[in-house]
């Protein structure tokens, strides 16, 4: 089975930037969908952003856009999520989604359209 592994969370502070990292097991997936979610206390699971097979294609949540980035190493089949001006709203566990097809499936932000997800890993912004 597929395996993906988060790491990059940690407490921060407000205005504070952080850089999220996803490896994925199978190398093939270096060829395929990548991408993040996040979950907060209390609510449910949110899309971030994803990214086609290439790293040109990529689609962001409105709350994402302008301060994440997502990006993607295809040889290591690893993807990573930059976070820049990290607010205490952006306080959730964080997840490494992945979709054995090149091109993300629309609408982006379902959760149905990932095969694969991984156990999180938390971020907290104080204020």
């Amino acid at each position: 089975q597929v395996q993906l592994v988060e790491s990059g969370g940690r407490l921060v502070r407000a205005g504070d930037s952080l850089r999220l990292s996803c490896a994925a097991s199978d190398r093939t997936f270096g060829n395929y969908v990548m991408g993040w979610f996040r979950q907060g206390g209390g609510k449910e699971r949110e899309f971030v952003a994803a990214t086609a097979w290439s790293g040109t294609m990529k689609s962001y949540a409105d709350f994402a856009k302008g301060r994440f980035t997502i990006s993607r190493h295809k040889a290591e089949s690893t993807v990573y999520l930059q976070m820049n001006s990290l607010k205490p709203e952006d306080t959730a566990v964080y997840y490494c989604v992945a979709d054995r097809r090149p091109y993300v499936r629309s609408p982006a932000n379902v959760t149905d359209n990932y095969e694969f997800w991984g156990q999180g890993t938390q971020v907290t912004v104080s204020s």
